[in-house]
């Protein structure tokens, strides 16, 4: 398997990843990261109705698995998205997609077929 940073293959990428989208609340995180840029912790906080130290850990799985790093601005800890796990996610995905687009494809087919052998079935016999 490719190696990734930091040691990961991306196999443990793409689990963590997932692992971190799963929770709303951090689905929702990063939709207010991709629309805001930069926010500090406090600010992404009030967005959300739990305690700071809730988003922290929130905050904790999402630098963990790479969908977002944090910042150094004096006293403010900005997080920002980081979109290559999501673009790797994308790309793992994209297969699926492929295998379901193919198969609905093959679907169509068969039920214009089936379509087609019904109406000549219906039609009527010349007297």
């Amino acid at each position: 398997m490719k190696q990734i940073s930091y040691g990961q293959t991306r196999g443990n990428r793409l689990d963590m990843t997932f692992a971190a989208l799963a929770n709303p609340t951090r689905r929702a995180i990063l939709e207010r990261l991709a629309s805001s840029g930069e926010v500090p912790v406090n600010e992404l906080a009030k967005s959300f109705t739990m305690t700071q130290p809730a988003i922290s850990r929130h905050l904790k799985v999402l630098e963990h698995a790479g969908l977002i790093s944090s910042g150094s601005d004096a006293q403010r800890r900005p997080r920002k998205l980081e979109a290559r796990p999501l673009a790797e996610a994308t790309e793992w995905l994209q297969r699926y997609r492929e295998f379901w687009e193919e198969s609905f494809g093959r679907l169509d087919q068969l039920l214009g077929e089936l379509q087609t052998t019904q109406k000549a079935r219906k039609r009527p016999t010349p007297k």
